[in-house]
């Protein structure tokens, strides 16, 4: 029995898949173009917006993780809808058929919608998404649920929060590049949920040995919540600064933000409502139903991400 990872090549599947290496495992990787995956082999070039998984790949495997996805960057809302949602359904009904026992579906907290308050959320807590990103994450959740709640196949949802690690990514590698040219901290307010890679590919590796059936959905955090503040000074004592440093007003901290929105071709205010904006998500759910305690905490982790940065263009 093997298992199949879709998305190899990301920034989690290249955790995932370098683990179950090491243990191991015989694993079917697939990514859009075939790149070399985290152990240094080919993954199978497939585009799951216009493709499928042939039978063939899909022949003995009993776990699929499905981490392909659109994200972090602009595309039409319909390339959103085609890889987020469609080709989630079309693989799911072709593991069925296949007989796999576990399919996992990567989504994220942004199916949740806006929140309407600064407490954790729930599973349940959601709201329309207002994006299309969001949208296609949680149409493609309703789906699965709507579809597999009676099927032989356990289908497990998860909904991680913004994943800390190696090479760190989205904010948490603008607010590390902050530091690094000392730039003044950010000011108080805004909090938010994370969770460390290892923590989650730990989760991955454990849910198809839960015993879990139908399909579940949990939140995956590590228990704690940070404001940009926090993570910046964090990140800044793992570069060996001393003391905190100076604390930028809230106007300098729009004017980058603003800056980094233009440079990344996003709408105006993007980067500093996911800065400075509460997004806290509640996980028992996911540890009372699997036993996964999440052991990373950003502390832990920033030495990590310091010296594994990416160098800037």
């Amino acid at each position: 029995m093997s298992v199949l990872v879709t998305g190899a090549t990301g920034y989690i599947g290249r955790a995932l898949t370098e683990r179950l290496h090491r243990e191991g495992q015989s694993t079917v990787m697939l990514s859009r173009r075939g790149a070399i995956s985290g152990h240094g082999k080919p993954s199978h070039a497939v585009d799951l917006a216009t493709g499928s998984v042939s039978d063939e790949l899909l022949r003995g495997v009993e776990t699929i993780y499905h981490l392909a996805g659109i994200a972090h960057r602009q595309a039409p809302d319909g390339r959103y809808a085609a890889v987020n949602c469609r080709a989630t359904l079309a693989l799911a009904e072709a593991a069925e058929r296949a007989g796999v026992k576990t399919f996992v579906f990567l989504s994220s907290v942004k199916a949740m919608g806006a929140a309407a308050t600064a407490m954790p959320r729930r599973e349940s807590e959601v709201a329309p998404p207002a994006d299309a990103y969001g949208r296609s994450k949680w149409e493609a959740e309703c789906a699965l649920r709507a579809r597999y709640a009676s099927s032989t196949m356990t289908v497990v949802i998860l909904r991680p929060a913004l994943v800390y690690g190696p090479q760190p990514k989205a904010n948490l590698k603008w607010l590390l590049r902050a530091a690094r040219f000392r730039l003044p901290a950010p000011p108080a307010g805004g909090v938010r949920s994370m969770v460390g890679l290892d923590d989650l590919v730990e989760l991955l590796l454990l849910l198809p040995r839960c015993g879990l059936s139908g399909v579940s959905t949990f939140n995956v955090t590590d228990g704690h919540a940070y404001s940009a503040r926090e993570s910046f000074l964090l990140l800044r004592a793992a570069l060996g600064k001393e003391g905190q440093g100076k604390t930028g007003p809230a106007w300098l901290w729009r004017l980058l933000a603003a800056l980094l929105d233009f440079l990344q071709r996003q709408p105006q205010g993007s980067s500093y409502d996911r800065l400075f904006a509460a997004e806290r998500y509640d996980n028992h759910a996911v540890v009372e139903a699997t036993g996964w305690k999440p052991r990373q905490t950003l502390a832990s982790v920033a030495p990590q991400m310091v010296q594994t940065e990416e160098p800037a263009p």
